[in-house]
């Protein structure tokens, strides 16, 4: 990519996990910092590539089953990162053409590269804010134009949290996300998932090392995102054992561990 593609406010010197994501997946809207950071990754952990699809494929399954199970028409969608397969608008938009979706993310090439795949799509819009920020992203007004707050809605959290170190207090920041949202919402989370297991510490430290974040967490941790809230079965679990598509064969494999995530409505 050459360097006057980069809007206004990105350093292509600088990797961000947006552009990192799409090196891993083989995507062209990345820098050479950031496929250097994933080459990293996949030095350390060579089934990343692998792990970074299972995700998308989870998002998949995640929101094909609020749209046609659980009855949601609008989705906002945290830490959505660059434009990929299966975005989350097209899997909606399969099962109900007038699903609404909103993409958040910080990256400020996400806006301008999902706004070129979503011309023309009146029931989806991609906007520039930080999901740290609950209340400005709630209030921003191209989410107010498609999300109606009095409607049930689905909130995404699905790839972000491990971002935030605890000092951030997530738990909190997905409180005051949910407490804004209607009765009858759902809240979508994942966290990478703690652990003695080999391929866990090393991605763990190799992310802390390119990035400069990555925050595992263990399971009472990551199964607290949903206090209060009904959990949609089979619960808080590895991402293979959520609504597969077919019956899983066997054990999961080592990087099919590191991944915990779940669903749950609110009351």
């Amino acid at each position: 990519m050459s360097a006057e593609w980069a809007p206004p406010g990105v350093d292509p010197e600088r990797p961000s996990v947006a552009r990192v994501h799409d090196a891993l997946l083989g995507g062209m809207e990345n820098y050479a910092s950031d496929r250097s950071v994933a080459r990293k990754l996949k030095a350390a952990v060579p089934e990343v590539v692998d792990l970074v699809w299972c995700n998308r494929a989870f998002i998949g399954r995640v929101v094909d089953y609020l749209i046609r199970e659980a009855g949601i028409r609008q989705i906002i969608d945290l830490g959505s990162g660059l434009p990929t397969v299966e975005n989350t608008h097209e899997v909606a938009q399969f099962a109900d053409p007038t699903a609404r979706v909103v993409y958040v993310d910080i990256d400020p090439m996400v806006e301008p590269h999902a706004h070129a795949i979503l011309s023309g799509n009146a029931y989806a819009e991609a906007i520039t804010a930080d999901a740290r920020d609950a209340h400005g992203v709630l209030g921003h007004p191209a989410l107010r134009r498609l999300i109606d707050p009095s409607q049930p809605t689905a909130l995404l959290a699905i790839g972000l949290l491990h971002l935030f170190s605890d000092q951030e207090n997530p738990h909190a920041l997905i409180r005051d996300y949910v407490n804004a949202l209607a009765p009858g919402s759902y809240l979508a989370v994942s966290n990478f998932l703690a652990s003695e297991s080999p391929k866990a510490k090393a991605l763990e430290v190799m992310l802390q090392a390119t990035m400069g974040t990555g925050y595992f967490r263990d399971e009472a941790a990551i199964a607290r995102f949903f206090d209060g809230l009904v959990l949609v079965e089979p619960g808080v679990v590895r991402f293979p054992e959520w609504h597969p598509d077919e019956r899983i064969p066997g054990p999961l494999a080592p990087w099919e561990e590191l991944l915990l995530g779940g669903v749950a409505r609110k009351p």
